[in-house]
């Protein structure tokens, strides 16, 4: 029955990746997928495992009187909080976006960017989701981007080449930062990489990751001339858009420094960076600017209605069924098996990127985290953050950035396949190979 969720998983994800042949949503498909596996693991009475944070499997079953259908629904609710967690870390941030938005904040970005080159704003923007998202995290960083992008480039069809490749310049971002990615705080947390010693030997992998798919998009047609911009009536920022956009942006900042001081999950931290701007956002209320007409609807309950739901839904979908696969011991057993197949650990890591594109990075370093013995700081932790950072930036739903790029833009899975993996597969190799040539010459 194992292979039944199996089957059902990449059923599920064929259907989100035909989303418009089928004329199915995808989001559609990621909640029945997710409802299904559960259902079959239930039903079945399969033994459920917990990989734990040090690596290995634990047996959910043997803490329950009531034995494995209990366990089942214990591993179901675990599954669920750690599930929460992203879901409202995603809905404090896609809001703090959103009143920002809101009070015309990101009006003064606008202006900021002077340049109309296509080229010239890939590179702008690339360096600043680059450094951004290694100073808040990925996702976070592709949220905010692709917002001041809709104020930037108007055509979507120009505004999905600049956020695809952004999600390339986010996850690379996060890759060399502790708190930039979740797989990377997961090794800090457990004490496989320092701080320092991940930075000196992932930054330039990282840089590279990003710069190479950069330089070869820049030569491409779609990036050549200026931008075409529609007349449209010019909108003024409000007297309230530059101090809401500085406490948005400290707002989100304060949400790593938030987890290092108190030691609570980030999600804790973005809900009360929320309600600090959702009471700027009242004190501050343009009613002075507003007409009479919109002063009702100038609140953030409007910008809550902004956000966009249907992306939520899709992630709730998308982790659960990763969970009940990861709950199977599927995903551990899978890393267990490519470590006894294939003889070189480089190889085995690069592997894991790669299956990082389709499957949650998160289930795979930690099983990785029980696979590899070596101390702090080995080359092979390096390489672990570096590879399940970036490698999910090889398909559109490989990363919490890119699904959350996706459902913003309505992304195709095989436009993205088409135009930006192979150019994701170009910095991925690129920086692999850097990072491997570094640990030999410095080791």
């Amino acid at each position: 029955m194992e292979y039944l969720i199996v089957a059902v998983f990449f059923i599920g994800y064929l259907f989100i990746t035909v989303e418009h042949q089928v004329k199915i949503d995808k989001t559609i498909s990621a909640l029945g997928m997710a409802v299904m596996c559960w259902t079959i693991l239930k039903t079945a009475d399969l033994s459920v495992f917990e990989v734990s944070e040090t690596g290995g499997l634990i047996s959910q079953a043997d803490k329950f009187q009531g034995g494995n259908p209990e366990a089942i629904d214990s591993m179901l609710l675990h599954h669920l909080g750690k599930v929460a967690e992203i879901l409202f870390f995603l809905i404090g941030a896609m809001t703090i976006v959103e009143i920002i938005d809101m009070h015309r904040g990101f009006e003064i970005i606008k202006k900021m960017v002077k340049t109309r080159k296509k080229k010239k704003l890939l590179w702008v923007l690339g360096i600043v989701a680059f450094f951004l998202s290694a100073l808040i995290d990925n996702l976070t960083t592709i949220i905010i981007m692709i917002t001041i992008l809709r104020k930037l480039v108007p055509f979507r069809e120009e505004r999905i080449w600049y956020a695809s490749l952004l999600i390339i310049a986010a996850n690379a971002g996060g890759a060399w930062s502790p708190i930039g990615d979740v797989t990377t705080t997961m090794l800090w947390m457990a004490g496989k990489v320092s701080a320092a010693r991940l930075i000196d030997y992932v930054v330039l992998p990282a840089v590279l990751c990003f710069v190479v798919p950069f330089a070869i998009a820049s030569l491409m047609p779609i990036f050549k001339g200026r931008l075409e911009i529609p007349q449209m009536d010019k909108t003024e920022a409000y007297k309230s858009s530059t101090p809401i956009l500085t406490i948005g942006v400290l707002a989100i900042i304060f949400v790593p420094v938030f987890k290092s001081l108190f030691h609570l999950p980030p999600y804790l931290g973005m809900l009360f960076s929320l309600a600090t701007v959702w009471f700027f956002s009242e004190l501050l209320k343009p009613n002075s600017e507003l007409s009479e007409e919109a002063k009702p609807t100038f609140s953030v309950h409007k910008a809550l209605g902004r956000i966009e739901h249907s992306s939520i839904l899709f992630f709730l979908g998308i982790l659960l069924a990763v969970a009940a696969l990861e709950s199977t011991g599927s995903l551990f057993n899978f890393a267990g098996t490519l470590k006894q197949v294939v003889p070189n650990t480089n190889i085995v890591v690069m592997i894991l990127g790669f299956a990082s594109a389709v499957i949650d990075n998160v289930p795979l370093v930690a099983a990785a985290i029980g696979m590899f013995q070596e101390g702090m700081d080995a080359s092979i932790w390096h390489f672990i953050a570096f590879s399940a950072g970036t490698g999910g930036s090889l398909l559109i739903i490989g990363s919490a950035a890119g699904v959350a790029a996706m459902g913003m833009e309505k992304i195709d899975f095989f436009w993205y396949v088409k135009h930006i993996s192979w150019l994701a597969l170009l910095g991925f190799l690129a920086g692999s190979g850097v990072l491997m040539a570094i640990e030999a010459i410095f080791r």
